[in-house]
């Protein structure tokens, strides 16, 4: 699931407990059950269509909400809407007609930037808005499903539900993505991630003039208490798990700034989490409310351009710019670098151009 995401593939986005002999209607009788969850005792109300993308956050609430339309949707035995609002203690199961597709690999003539190849890896320059891997919602689409028609093509066989992903990125996020195909390269190439032996530097968008032109954040990083569609960052370190993030300021746009971020451990929204902590969100971060104008003057004429910069980059402004690390084969350093993305390009020409005017 998530920015991704930045984490390593050692960490679920939260725990998934077992509903045993859900008592459903008759006409559920016969479908399959695809997910089945029981709801943290601390969360707090939330429609069940927004609580459910907690879990599939590579799915759509629309698909959802059309889900819980049919009636596949069960809350302690009775199907639900989508406007249902979840309570702790919920026993949740999402119920579909065909048989869940976790291990079904559909190979999509789905176009991808390639940006290097051999006989163990390949490095992928993922634009955004792509899923890396089919889950509830989007079984296809997706980044493993081009990757999958690549090698067919190629006339490669590589079983990516057991290997392939070394590590993965949001769907919102654009960026470098190393692939293994093969056990042994995923082995080798794991064990550098969970090192941080790998070379990854992300460029992101935040709200507000950064004060330092470099620094270093740190916080322990876990659920949040309240929102569970968010990562919080706990600065005490009595929940989550240690993170790090060394920043430097690239460019200044008065009331958004350009930053390079280095990653020292890769927790789930780690950039994401540490920037909203010391109060400079990601510009344009839906999730974490950088969705509106945070900083800058109360005027129609800059809330305008604001509209205007969401217009040409329609997702958080965040890049995997910079991908390093040892060949498993060659023991060679290998080392790319991914060109800013249009839209992050775009919003930096309307930036700099309403500043100089």
């Amino acid at each position: 699931m998530a920015e991704d995401n930045e984490d390593f593939l050692d960490e679920e986005l939260l725990d998934q407990n077992s509903i045993d002999n859900l008592d459903i209607d008759e006409e559920n009788k016969g479908l399959y059950e695809h997910l089945n969850i029981t709801v943290d005792k601390s969360q707090e109300p939330l429609r069940i269509d927004k609580f459910l993308l907690i879990f599939r956050q590579n799915s759509s609430r629309n698909k959802i909400s059309q889900t819980c339309r049919a009636g596949n949707v069960i809350v302690n035995g009775v199907a639900v809407k989508q406007n249902y609002r979840v309570k702790p203690g919920d026993q949740i199961s999402v119920l579909l007609a065909h048989p869940p597709r976790e291990n079904v690999i559909i190979p999509q003539n789905i176009p991808i930037n390639i940006v290097y190849e051999d006989d163990d890896l390949i490095v992928v320059d993922k634009d955004p808005g792509m899923v890396v891997h089919p889950g509830f919602g989007n079984w296809d689409g997706t980044l493993v499903n081009a990757l999958a028609y690549h090698f067919e093509q190629n006339g490669e066989k590589s079983d990516l539900d057991r290997v392939g992903l070394v590590h993965r990125i949001d769907k919102d996020t654009s960026g470098l993505l190393v692939i293994a195909k093969n056990e042994y390269a995923l082995s080798f190439l794991a064990k550098q991630f969970f090192d941080r032996k790998t070379k990854r530097l992300y460029w992101a968008f935040v709200w507000g003039n950064v004060q330092d032109d470099a620094g270093t954040i740190k916080g322990h990083i876990g659920r949040h208490p309240k929102n569970r569609m968010q990562m919080h960052t706990y600065e005490d370190g009595s929940q989550g798990k240690h993170a790090v993030t060394h920043y430097k300021v690239l460019e200044r746009f008065k009331y958004m700034t350009w930053v390079e971020c280095k990653l020292e451990t890769g927790r789930t929204h780690q950039i994401r989490a540490h920037f909203k902590h010391i109060g400079h969100t990601l510009f344009n971060d839906e999730r974490y409310e950088g969705h509106t104008p945070l900083r800058g003057v109360n005027l129609p004429k800059y809330k305008q351009f604001i509209k205007n910069v969401f217009e040409v980059l329609p997702r958080h402004a965040l890049h995997a710019h910079t991908l390093g690390f040892i060949h498993p084969t060659t023991k060679k350093e290998l080392y790319f670098e991914s060109p800013m993305p249009k839209d992050m390009a775009d919003a930096v020409k309307k930036w700099r151009n309403y500043l100089e005017n």
